[in-house]
């Protein structure tokens, strides 16, 4: 074999285990934003596979589909990863002075694994064999130190998704916030609800970006979703602030912006479009008929509503604005359903959770 040949086998294995080493310390290691084209190659790659599988099912199904594709998706890393590496060190065994490609990959394949099946006694080829058994171990040990770090993620979001459904049923819709509030008399108790979705925005923004496989990570019940439980919750506090004849509260307001700021972040990564230059004459996906069925229903209810609803509407479009086209993105994106606001108009009113003393 010529010198060139492995020359090039040698510095073309080089570059492609340094590669390998950057996906995999900026994937599992670096605690910020980063775009990782080798892992997003991959991803993208098995998430048309699972969207062929899914194709046009129903939407549970879809959701028991889905499920499970975060997990195939790091799995695959492992196996990409690993698989490059060991074509990289068949070239690095060439260039070290194995006579054959089949010998030198064969070689790789033992190494990779740590199996030692294949052993050689040359010193040159020896060390290589050594490091690339190292970086097969340390690959390995990557993922199962990502993993707890993730599950701990994706507990404190579904913790507060569940926590919701006390406060807005199942699944999950802004009106519902509202009534169940009317229904125990807690407006008071609202502020509570918008700190903590406030401090969850702010953990979702950055967990979401940096750790970006739990945006795929589903919610254990398929009508109750993190991406419907957040419009839930934003839509619910610019109903407070523009409809509800009470006094408005900062506390929501605060709780919006760390929404549409922690879901631009997300949106940013995924390249997902969004207006920069808002104003109230920019189109949402909520109709002026929508809006007043809903408020039409929390009236029934007995949350009082703003006489002049045509005041109530520019409010609600100048908050909804701000965070109307990712969400309707992200619904797409991630496979949620969507919030359908005229079934407000179908479900069972929420009485008064206190009977004591009525007759």
């Amino acid at each position: 074999m010529s010198v060139w040949i492995r020359v090039l086998c040698g510095l073309g294995g080089l570059f492609l285990q340094l590669v390998v080493l950057d996906a995999a310390i900026r994937t599992f290691l670096l605690p910020r934003v980063a775009t990782i084209r080798l892992s997003r190659y991959t991803s993208r790659l098995i998430a048309k596979a699972f969207r062929m599988i899914a194709g046009k099912k129903s939407y549970v199904t879809k959701d028991e589909i889905l499920a499970i594709y975060p997990s195939i998706v790091l799995l695959s890393y492992q196996v990409v990863w690993l698989s490059l590496s060991l074509v990289a060190f068949g070239g690095i065994y060439i260039a070290s002075g194995v006579s054959t490609f089949s010998h030198a990959f064969a070689l790789s394949g033992s190494s990779i694994i740590g199996a030692g099946i294949v052993s050689a006694h040359q010193g040159s080829i020896l060390v290589p064999q050594y490091i690339e058994a190292g970086i097969g171990l340390v690959l390995l040990a990557l993922l199962i130190a990502f993993i707890p770090t993730l599950y701990q993620s994706f507990q404190r979001r579904e913790y507060a998704v569940s926590r919701l459904t006390v406060r807005a049923g199942i699944p999950a819709t802004p009106w519902g916030v509202l009534e169940i509030a009317a229904s125990v008399d807690s407006y008071q108790r609202l502020d509570e609800l918008w700190r903590e979705w406030e401090a969850w925005f702010i953990d979702v923004g950055e967990t979401h970006t940096t750790l970006v496989i739990l945006n795929y990570y589903r919610s254990p019940n398929p009508d109750q979703t993190w991406i419907g439980s957040a419009a839930s919750v934003l839509d619910a506090a610019a109903l407070f602030q523009a409809a509800v004849d009470a006094e408005p509260s900062p506390t929501a307001g605060l709780c919006i912006r760390a929404g549409w700021l922690s879901l631009r972040r997300i949106a940013d990564y995924f390249k997902v479009s969004y207006p920069t230059d808002l104003h109230k004459k920019i189109p949402i996906s909520i109709s002026r008929d929508e809006f007043e069925i809903v408020l039409d229903r929390l009236a029934r209810v007995g949350v009082p509503i703003l006489a002049d609803r045509d005041v109530a509407w520019r409010d609600f479009v100048g908050w909804r604005v701000n965070y109307d086209a990712i969400i309707e993105a992200f619904y797409g994106l991630f496979t949620c359903p969507r919030t359908d606001w005229h079934t407000a108009a179908e479900q069972p009113l929420v009485g008064p959770s206190n009977l004591r003393g009525m007759e």
